[in-house]
């Protein structure tokens, strides 16, 4: 992929130079995402009262889209290009295109937070967990899941159609923390970023048992 994976060393040196250089925490977290992780990144829309800042008054999904015009950022891009990059769409929010370096499993947030403690008590590999400020919870697995999902879901017993989780897949965007989605607020880490589970997310079949089980116990 042409980057260097980094250490915890390699976070704090982006932000020391970051704080002494002036330069935001966008740029700071996208240096992050493609110097350390691996992810591309893609400069997205904002908005403000229902307004969104790609100036169309149509727009199907204010502040919750990349902007066209702007250039993706690639992995692999240091501190110093991406401050040039982002400084090209001042105020743009940060986003990570889906089905790349991962793909997300989605469900209710108060459901993704029971399951990320039953995961972690269980001891399974697990990969970043955003929380968005429309109360979804949004867990990295490995490419391909999304179109292996109703599979899975079928296999495991859990083929509900009212069961309250998705997958997103190639061709979808999620905003990252720290920027804001929709102008409803922040998306925050509930499992923030780490060499191994950036780089290498889990099979979705790792995961995907344990959220459906607490996604239909929170619906029941």
């Amino acid at each position: 992929m042409g980057f260097t994976i980094g250490s915890s060393r390699s976070i704090r040196d982006i932000r020391s130079v970051s704080r002494r250089r002036g330069r935001s925490s966008d740029c700071t977290a996208v240096a992050e995402f493609t110097g350390l992780w691996g992810w591309d990144v893609v400069p997205g829309a904002r908005a403000a009262a229902g307004v969104c800042s790609c100036g169309r008054g149509d727009c199907p999904a204010p502040g919750a889209h990349p902007l066209d015009f702007a250039s993706e950022v690639r992995a692999g891009a240091t501190l110093d290009e991406v401050s040039r990059a982002w400084g090209e769409v001042p105020g743009a929010s940060v986003m990570l295109p889906v089905g790349r370096s991962f793909d997300v499993i989605e469900v209710a947030e108060a459901a993704g937070r029971r399951a990320l403690v039953r995961l972690e008590r269980m001891g399974v590999p697990l990969g970043p967990v955003t929380a968005t400020p429309q109360g979804r919870a949004q867990f990295f697995v490995a490419p391909g899941a999304a179109a292996e999902l109703p599979k899975l879901l079928y296999r495991m017993g859990w083929d509900d159609p009212a069961l309250d989780l998705r997958g997103l897949g190639p061709g979808t965007y999620i905003t990252a923390p720290p920027s804001d989605r929709g102008g409803r607020g922040p998306v925050r880490w509930l499992r923030p970023p780490g060499l191994d589970s950036a780089t290498r997310p889990p099979a979705a079949r790792l995961v995907l048992g344990t959220l459906a089980y607490v996604a239909h116990r929170s619906r029941a």
